[in-house]
């Protein structure tokens, strides 16, 4: 499903990333892992197209996603990837279901089926009761079960997930990590997260470890 090629990034004189190699397979829920400062936090930005290597090459069910426009890879984006980071970036002003309609709407997709397949979502994610509830009044642990619904409300052939758990307590925290693996199951849906997790990285189908730029 997903493939790169000698992917190089530098900041300035630091080469973050130093020649990786990368192959997702659809449905896998896929762990990268490594000390702080290793460079998976970039390699996960890069593969969901975030930013731009310096080198190689990202293809997704077999486009060059790089080979695209600005505007063709930000309708990619939208259309074909989903995100989950550390803090949910969920929108203040806006409701939970307003939230996770938000990457249909800015798609074209219609509003009134937009909004069914949303509570779909959060029902599914066990948050339904909490749809008209804006961020303010929600816990930490439903915020990201709402931020995991927006990140599916396209459809995405790939979830990419920053950290997910990093700001839960370890009960918000298992129960996040669970939810990935039963939407692994029923929606056939394909992870590939960076986590801190041992714990959790060793349950996920497959682990990648970046250490110095490089994938051991």
């Amino acid at each position: 499903m997903l493939k790169a090629e000698g992917i190089r990034k530098k900041y300035g004189s630091l080469e973050v990333l130093k020649g990786v190699d990368v192959a997702i397979q659809k449905g896998e829920v896929v762990s990268i892992v490594g000390a702080s400062g290793a460079g998976k936090s970039t390699l996960l930005h890069i593969l969901g197209t975030l930013d731009k290597p310096d080198q190689g090459k990202v293809w997704l069910e077999e486009r060059e996603v790089f080979a695209q426009t600005a505007n063709e890879l930000a309708a990619f984006r939208n259309s074909k990837l989903g995100f989950v980071f550390q803090f949910h970036n969920l929108l203040p002003e806006f409701t939970a279901l307003e939230n996770v309609m938000i990457p249909a709407l800015i798609a074209g997709k219609e509003k009134t089926e937009t909004a069914s397949r949303a509570r779909h979502l959060l029902e599914t994610l066990a948050v339904g009761s909490r749809a008209d509830h804006k961020p303010s009044q929600l816990s930490g642990g439903e915020q990201q079960r709402v931020a995991v619904a927006r990140a599916l409300i396209n459809n995405p052939a790939l979830v990419f997930a920053d950290e997910p758990s990093g700001n839960l307590d370890s009960k918000n925290a298992a129960e996040l990590h669970q939810l990935f693996f039963r939407l692994r199951d029923e929606l056939g849906q394909t992870f590939v997260i960076v986590t801190h997790n041992l714990e959790f990285a060793a349950m996920t189908d497959r682990r990648i470890e970046i250490k110095d730029g490089k994938m051991l």
